[in-house]
């Protein structure tokens, strides 16, 4: 038992009853509704609050008034709307919620942006390498990406010649010593290709190709190795110059040589990555979110088990897995969405219909062409043969006091006589005209008369006149009999006879066979004419039709 209703004032009741609030009333109501049966998007999620306090007013100002039932009835419907757009899981989320989605949408943003810096970083290497050093001293030892031993090595060989040539000079024992280590060292890198852990033979290419050019003049036909042995020579230094040498080497060949590395692999067979640590924090966050929503909506909607919960939201799945992380795009993109963030409306829009222009043929002829196998089913099964035994042997039910083909009939028939049959009327004449003719000019006592002088077209007349008399006595007694009412009675008997009549007859089994074999020829040509037409036909096209009309609307 609830509290007695509040008792109004005078004053109070006047003014419940008065047309302001009445008007007024009525306006929330629809207004409430509305929202209620609408897909609002993202941006009145911020609203709610406001449309709370409004019902909470509304409420108040009319709890005076539950002896009346239409206004009590009016406040169940908005508290029923309210509750449910509560109760949706998929609309209205509370503005304290709002920012925290955000938050969420934003960490699952910096996580695919350094999963994407992860499978891009390899590939660009080099570019991080020269342009921003700092990154890859940050970032190598992640992808467990060490200095490699030999080109280190010739590397600091070239250095150490070259303080040498500054202190001793070309002529000197430590240079020349220095010079065959080089010629060692360079024949070996040509041998071993120490850039093939790196994947990067193809710098290797590059490398002994400007060597050649330099010493040779030429990219191919002679020897990378000899090329290295000149122009680590003694002669090569002393005619070219030290300087220019030094300068050639440093800007066109140790670049090519410093970017190259070596990369350990591990007991699994797969090169080491410890990106796994950097992404851990971020795996860690999502599976604690994913599995405190997944308890929210168990607990929240009694009917759904742990299992559906968490299909409900299927795409964070995604955010978990060590592998595939390029599928993070998924759920990155949908809380995006759903936070308000972006606005992917259109694309979901032109996403359907291109899923729409691309299915649409297939589930067309598919669907046509069951219907029409169904058909020739129940043909091959005999369905018409017990479908026109059942029609004459059963009562007919009638549900509206109507006679629905009594009045079908009397219709077309008036239709026909009063509309059509007066403008085909010269046509008919002439057809009736041309039938006497053919008879009449078969009796000998027509040509008789024919030939008698004197007569002249008086034949031609006659039968004139004999063809518009019987049209217009055939006219005249169609209408004569449909505006009588015995003639409409015989009219509507004649069809029902006609009707029980011709299905009689179909069921002889020689008519009964040759429909059903005609029946099944002609749907099996639809079908074929149908699925070429429509195979003809541009369906984006049509969905260009489509978004037009939605446009006028």
């Amino acid at each position: 038992m609830g509290k007695s209703p509040k008792v109004c004032t005078e004053t109070e009741t006047d003014y419940l009853y008065s047309e302001p609030f009445r008007s007024g009333c009525s306006t929330f109501i629809q207004d409430f509704q509305g929202i209620q049966r609408a897909e609002v998007s993202t941006t009145l999620k911020p609203n709610i609050s406001q449309v709370e306090i409004a019902a909470g007013v509304f409420l108040r100002k009319c709890c005076c008034l539950y002896h009346c039932e239409a206004i009590a009835l009016k406040i169940q419907k908005v508290n029923a709307g309210w509750n449910f757009m509560r109760s949706s899981p998929s609309r209205f989320p509370p503005r304290r919620n709002l920012w925290f989605e955000r938050a969420m949408a934003g960490l699952t943003l910096v996580n695919l942006g350094l999963v994407a810096f992860d499978f891009a970083y390899i590939p660009w290497r080099d570019f991080w390498f020269r342009n921003f050093p700092a990154v890859t001293r940050l970032y190598d030892p992640i992808k467990g990406i060490e200095p490699h031993r030999d080109t280190e090595t010739y590397l600091s060989t070239v250095d150490t010649l070259e303080q040498e040539l500054q202190q001793f000079g070309l002529e000197s024992v430590q240079v020349q010593t220095r010079l065959q280590d080089l010629r060692d060292r360079s024949s070996e890198l040509v041998s071993t290709n120490p850039f093939a852990v790196a994947n990067k033979s193809g710098t290797l290419e590059r490398i002994k190709n400007r060597m050649r050019e330099h010493v040779f003049g030429q990219r191919r036909g002679e020897s990378a190795k000899q090329a290295f042995a000149t122009f680590w020579s003694k002669e090569n230094l002393a005619q070219r110059g030290v300087a220019t040498e030094q300068k050639f080497f440093n800007q066109e060949i140790r670049p090519l040589i410093a970017v190259n590395y070596y990369r350990p692999i591990g007991e699994n067979g797969e090169f080491v990555d410890w990106f796994w640590l950097v992404d851990a924090p971020f795996v860690g966050i999502f599976a604690l979110e994913f599995i405190a929503r997944t308890f929210y909506l168990s607990r929240r909607y009694q009917s759904l088990s742990w299992l559906d919960a968490m299909l409900w939201r299927w795409y964070d799945i995604f955010l978990l897995l060590p592998f595939l992380r390029w599928l993070r795009v998924i759920p990155t993109v949908v809380r995006l969405d759903q936070s308000g963030m972006v606005n992917l409306a259109r694309v979901r829009t032109q996403a359907s219909q291109g899923f729409v222009a691309n299915i649409s043929e297939d589930m067309a002829e598919v669907v046509v062409i069951q219907v029409i196998d169904r058909f020739q089913d129940a043909i091959a099964r005999g369905e018409i043969s017990r479908w026109l035994i059942q029609s004459v042997n059963r009562p007919y039910i009638d549900l509206n006091q109507r006679d629905e083909v009594q009045e079908l009939a009397t219709h077309l028939v008036k239709t026909t006589v009063y509309n059509v049959l007066p403008k085909i009327k010269p046509e008919l004449e002439a057809v009736l005209r041309h039938n006497i003719d053919m008879i009449l000019s078969q009796s000998p006592a027509y040509q008789g008369l024919k030939a008698m002088p004197l007569v002249g077209d008086l034949p031609r007349q006659i039968n004139e006149r004999l063809v518009a008399e019987v049209t217009s006595g055939v006219y005249d007694a169609i209408v004569l009999a449909l505006e009588d009412k015995k003639g409409g009675e015989l009219i509507s008997q004649l069809v029902k006879s006609f009707g029980q009549n011709l299905a009689t007859e179909l069921q002889d089994q020689r008519s009964l066979q040759e429909l059903q074999s005609l029946a099944t020829d002609l749907l099996e040509e639809i079908k074929v004419n149908y699925v070429r037409r429509l195979s003809e036909e541009d369906v984006e096209g049509i969905l260009e039709e489509t978004r037009q009309i939605r446009q006028i609307r």
